[in-house]
């Protein structure tokens, strides 16, 4: 048994919504200061600074694992969680035939930045990122549970971007058990506001933008590294 204190929302520089420093070695350093063993890599709408975090977490002795942060087009924001780059690929060339094409307006939203595993500029990303894909967020959940995902709706309680202030509830044919609140709240405030929400598994992020941004709220113990005994160690223990 693997005992995990995870944050499982983290972006690179990749978002750019993301501190300049948010490289692969700096970040794996950061985790592993705030005693976290378990992130994922979730840059929004796109997948390509994954690996480069991957290959130093695994130097370093910190899991990684591979996702992406999804804005479905009804403008809410979903973690998607996989074991392998090869499923999230899969995934990301679904999004880059679903994402609309608009350059990104570096003066406006910042650089966009696909790096190597030193924290090198490769190059940057020319499309804007932050613009919905066009699949429904059911739909987006079969993919990457068809892909062997796990589908996290994210930051539930938040404004913008938010499931609970876009769509009200969490829709009765939308397939989660997990979803994810940021560090603003409390489990027990939103259930009093969604009783509903009593039935879910919720799990805290930092959402993390910046190396001081590491929350770690999530405690659990797995039988193993996969993603199946991951989420259901999140499912029995949160």
């Amino acid at each position: 048994m693997i005992k995990f204190r995870a944050e499982l929302h983290v972006h690179t520089v990749l978002s750019a919504c993301a501190g300049t420093d948010m490289l692969p070695k700096p970040i794996v350093e950061a985790a592993l200061f705030n005693e976290i063993n378990l992130i994922a890599i979730t840059d929004h709408n796109a997948s390509y600074n994954a690996a480069p975090v991957m290959k130093v977490g695994s130097r370093e002795g910190l899991l990684v694992l591979p996702g992406m942060e999804l804005e479905t087009e009804e403008e809410v924001h979903s973690i998607c969680l996989f074991d392998t780059l090869d499923q999230l690929n899969e995934l990301q060339k679904i999004v880059d035939a679903r994402l609309p094409f608009y350059p990104n307006n570096e003066d406006f939203y910042g650089p966009q930045w696909v790096v190597d595993e030193k924290g090198n500029k490769l190059r940057p990303e020319k499309r804007q990122l932050l613009f919905p894909v066009q699949i429904s967020i059911q739909k987006a959940c079969k993919i990457v549970k068809d892909l062997g995902g796990l589908f996290i709706p994210a930051h539930i309680n938040r404004e913008a971007n938010g499931l609970l202030s876009h769509l009200g509830t969490v829709p009765p044919d939308l397939d989660v058990q997990i979803l994810e609140i940021n560090r603003r709240t409390t489990k027990e405030a939103c259930i009093k506001r969604f009783p509903e929400l009593a039935r879910y598994c919720i799990i805290q992020s930092g959402d993390v933008h910046y190396l001081d941004g590491f929350l770690g709220a999530n405690l659990f113990t797995a039988r193993n590294t996969t993603l199946k005994a991951i989420t259901e160690a999140m499912l029995s223990s949160l």
